[in-house]
């Protein structure tokens, strides 16, 4: 229905754009854990891709997989799940999220809800036991390195080369534990423990114009805002965990989910920044980002219908 979402790229290079840019934190977590997140990555790749497969031939759609929607929907579920559970539960996850929020409705560009958001919201709330388990530091968990990275250097000789050069210069000092983030070692979801490769990964997402930027942008300036006035003050843990650079780059301003046009995104994340900074800071919820985003994809149906009338007449568009 118009109107129509104006983006650079089209579906299937964007698609496929942030299948490379998760697959990059996947890899870096994988390093780490003896691959253990790769296979939850190829598991829930397959089940996805499975499930596309046997609905496009039972519905005499034609082979239409290609367009990579069902591969970026199961590797951003995968960084959303804890690296050491099971993979039989990501994968009940993936054909949840494909067969229930995306089909259900319709397919592609029907959803109401980010199938991965979907996946991840089932699993955890139908196996909590589970996914609590599997977020319980272990013995050999660790953040003195920077996760899969921690074999070439560690934490401490990084922050000491950018203090001596680049934080110098301003007379601020980065401590070491900021870059431990970047590569936890410890009991927690995929998109934080590949945190280094997941910010390479939405530089590629920004620079080729996959998303529009100024949606994280203001997402993150808003989120960033209440932590420092109204929360612990320290905005670089709350940017660097919870999950928090995942929901900003890949799924707040998903197409499908989002408000058509660039006054109404904006004014979503808006809101999803203050939600985000509730559920985490005042409802203790650490993935607070993820319930955020579940909560305005609920409302953003009736953004659109709201923009319609507001902002567009016709095919012309009046913002």
């Amino acid at each position: 229905m118009k109107p129509q979402i104006s983006l650079v790229r089209q579906t299937t290079p964007r698609m496929w754009i942030v299948s490379l840019a998760a697959l990059l934190a996947i890899i870096q977590s994988s390093l780490a854990d003896s691959f253990s997140s790769l296979v939850i990555a190829v598991t829930t790749v397959g089940a996805a891709f499975v499930c596309e497969f046997v609905i496009y031939f039972r519905t005499e759609k034609g082979a239409m997989i290609q367009d990579g929607s069902s591969i970026a929907s199961a590797l951003v579920l995968t960084l959303l799940l804890p690296n050491s559970i099971n993979p039989v539960y990501a994968a009940i996850g993936a054909i949840f999220a494909m067969i229930v929020v995306k089909y259900s409705f319709g397919g592609l560009g029907a959803n109401w809800m980010n199938p991965a958001l979907g996946g991840w919201l089932f699993v955890r709330f139908s196996w909590n036991g589970v996914f609590e388990k599997a977020m319980m530091p272990s013995i050999e968990s660790s953040t003195s390195r920077l996760g899969g990275f921690g074999d070439f250097f560690t934490a401490e000789p990084v922050a000491n080369f950018l203090n001596n050069t680049i934080f110098s210069l301003t007379g601020a000092e980065l401590p070491t534990g900021y870059l431990d983030i970047l590569g936890s070692r410890g009991a927690t979801i995929i998109a934080d423990r590949g945190l280094l490769a997941l910010l390479l990964g939405t530089i590629v997402i920004a620079a080729s114009q996959t998303i529009r930027v100024r949606v994280p942008v203001v997402y993150l300036a808003v989120y960033g805002a209440m932590v420092k006035f109204f929360g612990d003050g320290d905005v670089l843990t709350a940017f660097l965990s919870g999950g928090t650079i995942v929901a900003a780059f890949f799924l707040l301003p998903e197409p499908v989910t989002s408000a058509k046009s660039n006054r109404g995104a904006c004014i979503c994340a808006l809101f999803a920044g203050i939600f985000t900074f509730i559920f985490r800071y005042q409802s203790d919820e650490l993935y607070g980002a993820f319930f955020a985003i579940i909560l305005l994809n609920a409302v953003v149906p009736s953004v659109k219908r709201l923009e319609s009338r507001l902002l567009y007449k016709g095919s012309k568009i009046e913002e």
